[in-house]
């Protein structure tokens, strides 16, 4: 996948997106995606970093649990054939559910 691919598949869901946060200016009300890259996981061999591996992270917010949303989340992920874990939190601070998706993807552009 290419970054505008992966941030394609990402407004599938059909709700606000931001690569990482919003900023001040554009901050939105839930639900909204956050998605970003937070590490490599990439595979090594012959001493080199032989295909480069990124962990990708999707992190959706709602006000509410929203079970119906998480499926839209999770429909659209599985129709670009991903694979992921999922954690979900509470944030007392924001008084917002998070839900995160992680997975890998081979990113094919430089």
């Amino acid at each position: 996948m290419t970054t505008q691919e992966v941030a394609a598949m990402v407004a599938e869901v059909g709700v606000p997106y931001a690569y990482y946060q919003f900023t001040k200016d554009t901050a939105v009300d839930p639900p909204f995606i956050c998605f970003f890259y937070p590490q490599d996981n990439d595979f090594l061999a012959d001493n080199e970093n032989y295909q480069q591996i990124n962990h990708l992270a999707v992190e959706l917010y709602t006000d509410a649990k929203d079970f119906t949303l998480e499926k839209t989340v999770e429909a659209v992920l599985r129709s670009h054939g991903m694979v992921w874990s999922k954690e979900e939190e509470y944030l007392d601070s924001e008084r917002m559910h998070e839900v995160v998706y992680e997975m890998d993807v081979i990113i094919t552009e430089g």
